[in-house]
């Protein structure tokens, strides 16, 4: 499917052949013309001011069989060597769905030499894991991991897809999404089936105040990303099996070539999984006074967290950003300083096992989820706690 071109209405003006980001249109004499580039992202019909570029409706066309489509798989993501927690999370929850709606559970791995990495996805409740092994997926790219992604879906058609809602399932998934013209909820905190067998994705809506529950009735596979720690992993390992898939070459073949991984700073992937967060707030006033928060964390051992204020301050990198804007965690301790406690903070942090709140407002928002709270000057308080720590070595 590509955009659409109204002739009666196209000027040859040329701003959608500009903007385009995949070079998908080119202007002749009459009329635009789109090309198969085209990945529906609607950037030319928002620049359009005459109208004359349109998406396609999905869903006007033919319906498919619905029927024809069965199981529940779980996108487990791969990085250098190593699978990410969330897909342990996810295989968990699919596990549960499968059962439910009584069809099979699956994984599908992408990468390059996965043979090491494949059978732990059994101990987490997957019937079959599909892995699809390639050197051109060893280093991941938004084409060639969904083209392989989408080729996997229309051979086996399962009814139900979900992946993490990371930083590789945000920049990828909506184009599997697209391409397979189906519906995609992002970022949901539960799923569940309905007495329809229809998959019930809820999300926080308008800024956290509601939650949404969004299903996807006329369209296959049903999609969504789940951010990580939200759900919880739990082994229940099955009698499964590991099916190697082969696709065609052209599938793997990019316009993409990745010269340099780059890692990531130790703390900043630390947070999704560190066990132990120290977020610091507006209330630390200055960015001199943010190394209160990371001694603390470092004591701890901790990673460092910071609010959205914070963030914008300067005083920490948006990668520390805790909230409905930035991470998600769920760490055993979360210990907030001089974090008031806006609803898109709590929205990232209120599945935390033990929530310490630092802050000289006892009506401070934060105080509601807290299950311990400090009502004191953060600046007596915190270095007052760390030389505690100290001396108890």
């Amino acid at each position: 499917m590509k955009a659409l071109i109204d002739p009666q209405k196209c000027t040859v003006c040329g701003v959608c052949e500009d903007v385009c980001p995949v070079g998908a249109i080119s202007v002749g004499e009459t009329a635009a013309t789109v090309s198969d580039e085209c990945t529906l992202c609607g950037m030319c019909v928002d620049t359009c001011e005459f109208g004359a570029i349109s998406l396609p409706q999905v869903g006007t066309g033919p319906k498919d069989d619905l029927s024809a489509y069965r199981g529940v798989w779980v996108f487990a993501e791969w990085r250098r060597g190593t699978i990410h927690r969330v897909s342990y999370e996810l295989l968990s929850a699919a596990r549960k769905l499968a059962d439910k709606k009584g069809v099979p559970c699956a994984a599908v791995l992408l990468g390059s030499d996965l043979d090491a990495a494949a059978p732990s996805l059994l101990e987490y409740g997957a019937d079959t894991v599909y892995v699809i092994d390639h050197p051109n997926l060893a280093d991941f790219t938004d084409e060639a991991y969904a083209n392989s992604l989408v080729a996997l879906v229309r051979e086996k058609r399962p009814e139900i897809l979900l992946a993490g809602a990371t930083t590789m399932g945000r920049s990828f998934i909506p184009r599997v999404a697209a391409l397979l013209q189906t519906g995609l909820t992002a970022d949901c905190t539960d799923l569940d089936i309905s007495e329809e067998g229809l998959l019930l994705q809820t999300r926080p809506a308008f800024g956290g105040n509601v939650m949404a529950t969004i299903v996807c009735p006329n369209s296959r596979p049903q999609m969504a990303t789940v951010r990580p720690r939200v759900m919880r992993p739990e082994k229940d390992a099955r009698n499964g099996r590991i099916e190697k898939v082969t696709l065609p070459e052209e599938v793997f073949q990019t316009r993409v070539e990745v010269l340099q991984v780059i890692p990531e700073e130790d703390v900043t992937a630390k947070l999704s999984e560190a066990e132990v967060i120290i977020s610091g707030g507006r209330g630390l006033q200055k960015a001199e006074n943010f190394h209160l928060v990371e001694e603390l964390a470092q004591l701890l051992k901790g990673a460092v967290g910071a609010s959205r204020s914070a963030v914008e301050e300067g005083w920490a990198p948006p990668s520390h950003q805790v909230g409905q804007t930035g991470q998600t965690v769920a760490p055993t301790l979360y210990m907030a300083v001089g974090i008031s406690g806006a609803i898109q903070h709590i929205v990232g942090m209120q599945g935390s096992k033990v929530i310490v709140a630092v802050n000289k407002d006892p009506e401070a928002p934060i105080f509601d989820v807290a299950s311990c709270g400090v009502v004191a000057d953060l600046f007596e308080f915190v270095p007052a706690f760390i030389q505690r720590l100290k001396r108890e070595g």
